[in-house]
């Protein structure tokens, strides 16, 4: 949905009118234009400010610094961090546990009106903060703006669904009992999201811990704490507890793992790889001493997501949304299709078309809203470079393959076809502007090659075919598929997000389970 300008919407108190996805910004208006070039001058204004750690608050300094450059002008330091480490995770955890007494007893309609405020003031400075994803991890206008609305749109969702879960009631009143069912916090919760999404699964994950009644120590990632740090002071300014949050950036083999293993955290919401997906949950899984609950893991890890071709599909429609979910945000998305397997009658018009649309897909300075701006750091870079020389053995390049021009870490658009099942391009994720491009002998092979895979997050099938549309829906093991249109781009409230088998556990963010996962039941039955 586009608009000059997100509307000012009438609420009431508690804004229990029914929940509308916040709307996108136009950006062939020129006044949106203007006001975007003026959000990216103040905050760039703003660049190379020290952050603290706040912790029950408190801020803190410490003598180890993270600091977060621009992707695009790796000299440019976005922000500088204190690096909190082990002797920070004890006072962390107390504070924390300190709030959890007050805010664990805080009405839920307290607690979701301070989520309420925090929607507002992010909806009023919307281009600011989008400005700040231009900086810190290179996102171009739009996607900055989907990631910015996403987080608004987790604020006004999650704290009506605190609301909602506040008025729960058992299936059955016994006679002479007065039955009743309580969702209750869990306690110290571990919140540590990705740099992908900043803003969007950072705030996501810590607003639904809150919200629920818990209280958070966040650990951001190093390649994305100034979008957290400017989160936090909205978090202050909209009046939330000291303690209740406590912003820790730090490293996640000292601080964060020793945050995991403390017999207090209570849960771990984490987003990421598969390897330290599955490294939390083992750690998770060890009853450390003092710990009397078993831990909670809430994981989203990745995936290999595909999008199937179907011989009789709108090729045209195809290749938009094969171009957009591999490339958007230079393919650094859990949900892009890496791998595009194609019906061998329409391989060849296929790649011939989707060869035409990827050159057009501008890479560059995305602070004058390039389509395509830099990977995320240069480890990435390298690591994608590698998989762009594997693929070149594998199968053979019809666009990019290389870096591209500029001081940042900019890789071309690439396409490598006819890349074999089983094969490393088709099998590991890259987490980078590359697509494997598979042929398939027809639907069957297609839907066989798709789920053969350890991943299962999102997939998407291009056909005519109901009967086809119904078969991948039962057959298309991935936990969010889309019929007709891009694999990436999921909505809050439409599209509960998260996937299966190593993709993580499910956990359907954005959805009207997803609070159970920050709460346990307490059933009471009470004799009258």
């Amino acid at each position: 949905m586009a608009t000059l300008e997100a509307p000012v919407r009438p609420r009431t108190a508690l804004h229990q009118g029914p929940f509308v996805t916040e709307p996108f910004y136009d950006f062939r208006n020129e006044e949106n234009v203007r006001r975007m070039r003026a959000a990216i001058a103040k905050v760039r204004a703003q660049l190379g400010r020290e952050y603290d750690l706040i912790i029950g608050g408190k801020r803190i300094r410490t003598t180890e610094k993270i600091k977060s450059l621009n992707p695009s002008q790796p000299s440019q330091i976005v922000g500088i961090h204190q690096k909190a480490n082990k002797e920070h995770v004890e006072p962390a955890m107390q504070a924390a546990l300190a709030a959890f007494e007050s805010w664990s007893r805080t009405t839920v309609e307290e607690r979701a009106s301070l989520v309420f405020r925090v929607g507002d003031l992010m909806r009023q400075r919307k281009m600011e903060f989008m400005a700040w994803l231009v900086f810190e991890v290179s996102k171009n206008w739009a996607e900055a703006d989907a990631d910015i609305s996403e987080t608004i749109d987790f604020c006004e969702f999650y704290a009506r669904e605190a609301l909602r879960f506040a008025k729960a009631q058992t299936p059955i009143q016994l006679p002479g009992e007065h039955d009743s069912l309580h969702y209750i916090p869990l306690g110290v919760g571990a919140v540590i999201p990705p740099w992908n999404f900043p803003c969007a699964i950072m705030a996501g994950m810590t607003l639904a811990s809150i919200v629920s009644g818990n209280t958070v120590i966040l650990k951001p990632s190093s390649d994305s704490p100034t979008i957290a740090a400017k989160f936090f002071e909205l978090l202050e300014e909209a009046g939330m507890p000291e303690g209740v949050v406590n912003f820790c950036p730090g490293a996640g083999a000292s601080f964060g793992d020793a945050v995991v293993a403390h017999p207090k955290t209570r849960y771990i919401a984490f987003t990421g790889s598969r390897e330290v997906g599955l490294h939390i949950n083992k750690v998770a899984a060890t009853q450390a001493p003092g710990q009397i609950w078993i831990k909670r893991t809430i994981l989203e890890m990745g995936g290999k997501d595909a999008i199937i071709v179907d011989a009789d599909a709108d090729i045209d429609s195809a290749v938009e949304g094969v171009a957009q979910a591999a490339f958007g945000f230079q393919g650094q998305k859990c949900s892009a299709c890496s791998r595009a397997i194609v019906d061998e009658r329409v391989y060849d018009k296929f790649l011939e078309q989707l060869k035409a649309r990827v050159e057009k897909i501008q890479v560059g300075d995305v602070t004058e809203n390039a389509a395509m701006g830099a990977v995320i750091n240069e480890g990435s870079m390298k690591t994608i470079l590698e998989f762009i020389e594997q693929g070149k053995k594998d199968g053979r390049v019809i666009t990019g393959g290389e870096r591209a021009p500029g001081e940042g870490y900019f890789i071309k658009p690439t396409v490598i076809a006819d890349i074999p099942a089983k094969s490393k391009l088709e099998q590991e994720e890259i987490f980078g502007p590359v697509l494997a491009v598979i042929k398939a002998r027809g639907f069957d092979h297609a839907l066989e090659i798709a789920n053969d895979t350890e991943f299962g997050l999102t997939g998407a099938v291009y056909t005519k075919s109901r009967d086809k549309i119904d078969r991948a829906i039962q057959e298309f093991h991935v936990g969010n598929l889309y019929i007709n249109r891009k694999c990436t781009g999921a909505m809050v409230g439409a599209h509960p997000f998260g996937g299966f088998n190593m993709s993580g556990t499910d956990s359907k963010s954005g959805g009207p389970d997803y609070l159970y996962l920050f709460t346990q039941a307490k059933a009471v039955g009470e004799k009258i």
